[in-house]
């Protein structure tokens, strides 16, 4: 069993000194330190941290906050220490210690409610898109051609004209005018 310390600060102005003095003094066998933001998802030692995590080690940080930004992250990050046969512990933060049976059960609890409020996101989500549609609002890309460029392109289609002479006449592309053509499997039964 190693236990291994992560140390972080947001910009390059401040010391990492007083982390790794605690880190240190928790019983870090080694410690990976960076100076960056927290909203970075990119944090190089935090990902060489999780890397050499193995079946029994520990990692610990002296807050939460110089681990993870969101609750969705925090639980991703100790998802991928678990999974590593690994162990967490947050030395101010007593509630967040995976070596104790209090601390996987209020992570286990932190999880649950975050998922919970993922679920209610998604329905509003879904509910809000489902009324948007019922006032007529249209999603997605705005149509390249009206209906009346998008007539004249078939009946040039129809009389022969290329697709590419007819998308520069258009200032669009020749996929643009390719999808105007019905389709081989338009009326075939599934």
């Amino acid at each position: 069993m190693t236990v291994y310390g992560y140390a972080r600060v947001s910009s390059k102005d401040q010391s990492l000194a007083s982390q790794d003095a605690e880190l240190r003094q928790a019983g870090c066998a080694q410690i990976f330190a960076e100076k960056v933001s927290g909203a970075r998802t990119e944090r190089k030692e935090l990902a060489r941290a999780l890397k050499r995590l193995a079946d029994g080690d520990v990692l610990i940080v002296t807050r939460l906050d110089r681990l993870a930004r969101s609750t969705r992250d925090l639980l991703n990050i100790i998802d991928a220490v678990a999974k590593a046969g690994a162990t967490f512990k947050s030395i101010h933060d007593a509630w967040a210690d995976t070596t104790t049976p209090h601390g996987k059960l209020m992570l286990t609890i932190l999880g649950g409610l975050a998922e919970f409020e993922r679920s209610l996101i998604l329905a509003r989500t879904a509910y809000g898109v489902k009324r948007a549609k019922e006032r007529g609002v249209k999603f997605g890309r705005p149509t390249a051609l009206t209906a009346y460029q998008r007539q004249e392109a078939r009946q040039r289609l129809e009389a022969g004209e290329s697709q590419s002479d007819i998308a520069r006449t258009f200032g669009v592309s020749q996929a643009t005018i390719s999808r105007l053509l019905p389709s081989p499997f338009d009326g075939v039964a599934a």
